[in-house]
C-alpha cells in the first residue's frame, strides 16, 4: 500500500514546478517535502524526479503521478456525491486538460463556458501544440486533452471532435511584394519570411507538400507563440502564415489579409482523449465538450 502523503508531495513538486512552491501549496517546509519525496523513492527503489529546474518526472514518477491524479479524481467525485463538500475552494473539482493554443483561442472556452458557470469546476489548462498534448496525457500531466492523434492510449477513451481547416494568408502588400505572380512557389517561399507559432509548428509543411511536393528550405521564420497575436503579425505584413478558418474570417472580410492558395487548405482533425474512469465530473466535461465541438468545428 502506497503512502499517499508521500505521493502527494511528489505530485505537488511536479505540478508546482519546484520544492519551494510545493512546500507552500502543502503548508509544509521545503525540507519536509524533500524528505517525503526521498522516502517515496526509497520505498519504490527508484528515482522518481530528475532534480532539474523545473523538476521532471522519470518514467516511474510519471506512472505514480498519473495513479495519484486518478485516485484524487475519484475521491473528489465521491465527496461530491455524498454531499460532503465544504464551502470555498475546497468544494471545487480541478480538472487538468491539455489544449492546443488555436483551440483555446477560438472555440474551446466558448464550448464549455455554461458548464463552468453551472458546475464547481476549476480548469488547469496546459497549452502545447496539438501534436504534443497527447504526450501530456501519456505522462499523467493531464486527465484529458485535445489532440490530433486518433488512436486511444491504454486506459483512455477517445472521441472525434471535428476538423480545423488552416489556410495560407498574408497582408495584401506583403503578398504583392513577395508573391507577385499571386501564387505560392518554392523560390518565393525561400525568400519570404513566414510566421510560425513555435519550432514544433508543422502545419505549413503539409500545405507545401500538397502544393509543391516539397518543403522549401531554408524558410526565413518569425516565431510568435501567441494565437491571439498570430493573426495580427500576419495582418501587419511581417510575414505570411497559416491560420484556421475560425480565426481568419474577420481579417479576411475586412481585407487585412488575402488567401495565398485559394481552394487549398490543411485539415487538422481533432480528438478528445480522457481517462477511462467512471468520474462524473470528467464525464460531464466530456459530454459537453464533444457536443459543442460538433457545432463549432467542421465535420
Amino acid at each position: 500500500m502506497f503512502d499517499y502523503k508521500l505521493i502527494e508531495a511528489l505530485a505537488a513538486v511536479l505540478q508546482e514546478g519546484g520544492f519551494d512552491r510545493a512546500a507552500k501549496a502543502l503548508h509544509l517546509t521545503q525540507s519536509a517535502v524533500s524528505q517525503r519525496v526521498k522516502l517515496l523513492e526509497e520505498q519504490t527503489g527508484q528515482i522518481l524526479l530528475a532534480r532539474t529546474t523545473p523538476p521532471q518526472p522519470t518514467p516511474a514518477g510519471q506512472k505514480l503521478l498519473k495513479h495519484y491524479l486518478q485516485i484524487k479524481r475519484l475521491e473528489d467525485d465521491l465527496r461530491d456525491e455524498i454531499g460532503n463538500q465544504t464551502k470555498g475552494e475546497e468544494g471545487f473539482t480541478t480538472i487538468a486538460v491539455g489544449i492546443n493554443a488555436d483551440s483555446l483561442a477560438t472555440w474551446f472556452l466558448e464550448a464549455i463556458l455554461p458548464l463552468l458557470r453551472e458546475e464547481r469546476f476549476l480548469l488547469d489548462i496546459r497549452v502545447d501544440d496539438q501534436d504534443q498534448t497527447h504526450r501530456m496525457l501519456r505522462d499523467g500531466e493531464v486527465m484529458a486533452c485535445v489532440s490530433t492523434q486518433p488512436q486511444p492510449m491504454q486506459g483512455c477513451a477517445t472521441t472525434r471532435l471535428g476538423c480545423m481547416r488552416y489556410r495560407a494568408f498574408a497582408a495584401p502588400e506583403f503578398a504583392a511584394r513577395w508573391f507577385p505572380n499571386g501564387l505560392i512557389d518554392a523560390d518565393a517561399c525561400r525568400r519570404a519570411p513566414i510566421v510560425l507559432f513555435n519550432r514544433k509548428d508543422e502545419v505549413h509543411c503539409k500545405l507545401f507538400q500538397h502544393l509543391l511536393g516539397e518543403t522549401p528550405s531554408p524558410l526565413p521564420s518569425h516565431y510568435a507563440p501567441s494565437s491571439e497575436k498570430f493573426v495580427d503579425c500576419i495582418a501587419a505584413g511581417i510575414g505570411y502564415g497559416m491560420l484556421p478558418d475560425q480565426q481568419s474570417q474577420d481579417a479576411l472580410l475586412e481585407g487585412r489579409i488575402v488567401d495565398l492558395a485559394p481552394g487549398h487548405s490543411v485539415p487538422v482533425q481533432l480528438y478528445w482523449h480522457c481517462w477511462n474512469l467512471d468520474a462524473p465530473s470528467l464525464n460531464r466535461l466530456t459530454s459537453r465538450l464533444t457536443r459543442e465541438a460538433r457545432l463549432r468545428l467542421a465535420q
